[in-house]
């Protein structure tokens, strides 16, 4: 069995080749497929033709899931119906589903360079992979077992909650990899440690994703578990699904898949391209999606690139973790915050656990007011909590800009959650 799911490029240069004959494929096989893309095309007055260089790609209209929501139910379609072999859901929870449909081709592709991310992760034949996350209509789960199965591992496909199962299996099936959301990490390791299990479990690695996670939190997953290693995977299901690129041990940045979808780095204001390394909005094109290809399609992710090779020594380029969505950005009292940044101070604080929570209030004098609830660490005393507060009051005051209240809490006092752990909390009118 083929483990070598890298690509062949041994230069950017060949790297940037392939992108430039797929980015001209895509816009040929929208043309002439979708009738959405040739409207949009034709108004922007550009033709597969005019398509001769990596930077014709700033001729190319936008896409967003606006666009997916009134394509419905099959948008963005640039394949006949009778080629189409299955079909997958965003997990939103407004209005009308993202759907997005898929060939053959297709789902052979997500399959490999899912069994990339395995790869990169330096898994082998002889791991238990334990898979707790989503089925059905939903990409991940799907994503995860076939990807494993493809590279060549041992898929367990639990599912999502369950914690009953999940440890069991752990114990008895000995599985080495567990697959699931951040939230659902820290939870497995604190109950884990509830039932004294670890040294009756032989978990090496999780591989993480569908939601942004702090350096805190990742650190406290590792020291409960006492895994060698722990891996940020990213996706969406209108790029195939999760397993768009994963970390590699260097942990430098995600490698994303640059043979398989060209990732820009825009303003979300201007959509100009920012500078290289800064933060933007990440907008994509896929080389060779077919039944539903990405045309500069907007995420509303945010990051940045990071403009350097990985020393890791592999040719794919990075891009570093997701900040928050530019929808997600919260105006407080005149300054823009995104999750993120309220993430970095709090992973700078030794004394407090990972879990948070941000809540905004508008009072009676009118005003609008921000707390933050944090955990202490269990074996800081509660006597600690004025400092600690005080603490993370003046460092959210000097690195954000805001002013906000801070309650310190004991440790395991704020929710858990198996699938996204919900933080924000905006209650102003």
């Amino acid at each position: 069995m083929k483990k070598n799911f890298m690509p062949p490029f041994k230069k950017l240069e060949e790297l940037r080749e392939h992108q430039l004959k797929g980015l001209q494929w895509t816009v040929a096989h929208v043309y002439n497929g979708s009738l959405f893309y040739r409207k949009r095309l034709d108004e922007a007055a550009v033709k597969p033709d005019d398509i001769r260089s990596l930077d014709d790609i700033k001729t190319l209209p936008f896409t967003t899931a606006d666009d997916l929501r009134e394509e419905y139910p099959l948008p963005l379609l640039s394949v006949p119906e009778s080629q189409v072999v299955r079909i997958h859901a965003s997990s939103g929870t407004t209005g009308k589903k993202k759907i997005l449909a898929y060939t053959k081709k297709d789902i052979d592709d997500w399959v490999s360079f899912f069994a990339r991310c395995y790869e990169m992760a330096e898994l082998t034949p002889e791991d238990r992979v334990q898979i707790a996350v989503g089925y059905g209509i939903w990409t991940a789960g799907m994503g995860f077992q076939l990807g494993c199965e493809k590279y060549g591992a041992m898929a367990i496909p639990v599912g999502p909650g369950n914690i009953d199962m999940q440890c069991q299996f752990l114990v008895d099936l000995q599985s080495t990899v567990m697959c699931c959301t951040a939230s659902m990490a820290l939870l497995m390791a604190e109950e884990i440690q509830k039932r004294n299990l670890r040294d009756k479990i032989a978990l090496k690695k999780i591989i993480f994703g569908s939601e942004r996670s702090s350096d805190s939190m990742r650190k406290r997953i590792k020291d409960l578990l006492g895994l060698e290693d722990m891996f940020d995977i990213p996706g969406m299901t209108e790029l195939y699904g999760p397993g768009t690129g994963l970390e590699c041990s260097k942990h430098e940045g995600i490698h994303y898949w640059a043979d398989y979808y060209i990732l820009e780095i825009l303003d979300p204001d201007t959509m100009e391209h920012v500078p290289e390394g800064k933060t933007g909005e990440m907008v994509v094109t896929t080389l060779c999606k077919e039944a539903a290809p990405l045309i500069r399609y907007r995420t509303r992710d945010l990051t940045r690139l990071i403009d350097h090779q990985c020393s890791c020594g592999n040719i794919l380029p990075l891009h570093d973790s997701i900040l928050g969505r530019s929808d997600d950005m919260i105006i407080f009292r005149a300054v823009n915050i995104y999750p993120g940044q309220i993430d970095q101070v709090l992973s700078s604080i030794p004394e407090i656990a990972s879990e948070y929570q941000v809540i905004f209030d508008r009072r009676e004098d009118g005003k609008d007011y921000m707390t933050l609830r944090v955990e202490r660490q269990q074996e800081i005393d509660a006597s600690e909590s004025p400092q600690i507060e005080k603490r993370i009051s003046d460092e959210i005051k000097k690195q954000i800009m805001v002013s906000c209240d801070v309650d310190v809490c004991e440790y395991g006092e704020l929710p858990r959650s198996e699938r996204k752990s919900k933080r924000i909390f905006d209650n102003r009118p």
